[in-house]
């Protein structure tokens, strides 16, 4: 998710939403150190609570504010994983001034959040939308992106299982949406190409790959059916291709994203004054 304070002029990027935690981390190292070659600062705040190691020096950390061992040592609570993970979440919120601190009221910020890998935040539970009205109410323009392993997507079946989940938090987060294949340089050439019909991907010929030869497809067709052509009614959902080594994929994405919280449209535009040749140069 992507975001921007009107009222400071500053440029807050969201990233998170992927059921891989590593993968998101992956990513904000990724864009931080492409965008320091270019001359440019993002900075990455870390809103995993279980966190255990990413490659970057964060601007804030929640673990200093609520960390899940908190959560899941506590003799009252006694929360697993998954539900302390919701309760941090949710102290994070009542503790609002603390993220608001760690900010600060810089301009032109840039800032990417690393946000936890467990899917039901973002599918149909209120704390990460309540997470975004919160910027909003700061004035932060916000994009979401949504991480998904390219490894898993190569089929049919899993294809359209990850289109709902991303299609699933488009609708309950409202926001605008960049969703990303990442792992792109994991892949083998043979399954890179199979990915070629997946960016933009035809409902109709995914159900063909799901049907085809199995008791189960032929049991499920019409429910089947029925996904495709959700998925097809929204046609919301497409995906950008992520190789962390490649500068240009970066690049790439970073502008698709740059363009959508339109970041830079109100920096001063560059000039330089030239010298008009003297009249002797002319003889």
């Amino acid at each position: 998710m992507t975001g921007a304070n009107n009222s400071a002029h500053a440029r807050v990027k969201l990233h998170g939403m992927s059921s891989f935690p590593e993968t998101t981390s992956t990513y904000c190292a990724t864009l931080q150190r492409h965008a320091a070659d270019d001359k440019r600062t993002i900075d990455v705040v870390n809103l995993d609570p279980a966190a255990e190691y990413f490659d970057y020096q964060p601007l804030a950390d929640v673990r200093e504010l609520i960390h899940i061992d908190d959560a899941m040592e506590d003799e009252d609570m006694r929360f697993g994983p998954n539900g302390g993970l919701v309760f941090c979440m949710e102290y994070l919120l009542e503790n609002t001034e603390w993220l608001e601190e760690q900010l600060g009221d810089a301009d032109d910020d840039y800032i990417l959040f690393d946000c936890p890998g467990q899917i039901e935040l973002y599918t149909h539970m209120t704390t990460i939308r309540q997470l975004v009205e919160l910027l909003q109410r700061w004035n932060f323009r916000i994009c979401a992106v949504f991480l998904l392993d390219a490894q898993f997507m190569i089929d049919g079946a899993k294809f359209l299982s990850g289109t709902m989940a991303a299609l699933s938090a488009m609708v309950n987060i409202e926001l605008p949406h960049v969703n990303v294949l990442s792992k792109m340089d994991l892949l083998s050439k043979t399954s890179r190409s199979q990915l070629d019909s997946y960016l933009e991907p035809d409902p109709h010929a995914l159900l063909g790959d799901v049907e085809t030869g199995t008791k189960w497809g032929e049991k499920y067709r019409r429910l089947t059916e029925a996904i495709g052509r959700l998925i097809e009614d929204y046609s919301l959902v497409r995906f950008y291709p992520l190789d962390v080594r490649d500068e240009e994929s970066i690049a790439d994405l970073l502008l698709t994203i740059d363009n959508i919280i339109q970041f830079g449209e109100e920096a001063d535009v560059k000039t330089k004054d030239f010298e008009n040749p003297d009249d002797d140069d002319d003889t």
